[in-house]
């Protein structure tokens, strides 16, 4: 099994099949399952419906990528890089903006998907810098 994730993960452009089935993932959750129970969460649908917008964009540019970039994939995983970067910042603005309304499940749910992404962006560096994950 680890064999197999290494040799997936050594092949660059699979970064952005990682990164597009997380965002559709991620998009899913909001706009399907933590939009019906938004009040548990304690934020509103139209907030979640944004974010699973802007989880639908990403995924949209990540499977455009792994499908349609053939050479220079560096300068458009480092696009990527950033938007997630973007959407941890703009996630953890959301969580002081709304502290007060925030359930705990929904901060829970929200750092866990920070951390998440914060090991994505870690896997999207090191493979923009040609460094690999795993020592041989």
């Amino acid at each position: 099994m680890k064999e197999n994730l290494k040799q997936f993960i050594a092949v660059p452009k699979n970064i952005f099949l990682i990164d597009a089935f997380g965002a559709i993932l991620t998009a899913f959750l909001l706009f399907f399952v933590l939009k019906t129970f938004n009040t548990f969460l304690g934020l509103s649908k139209t907030t979640l419906e944004y974010l699973s917008l802007l989880a639908v964009i990403f995924s949209v540019y990540s499977f455009s990528c792994f499908f349609l970039i053939i050479n220079n994939w560096k300068s458009y995983l480092k696009i990527i890089c950033i938007a997630n970067v973007f959407y941890c910042l703009l996630t953890i603005g959301i969580i002081i903006y709304y502290y007060q309304s925030i359930s705990v499940f929904g901060i829970a749910y929200f750092f866990g998907e920070i951390v998440i992404i914060a090991g994505l962006v870690f896997l999207e560096i090191r493979t923009i810098r040609g460094k690999t994950l795993f020592k041989n």
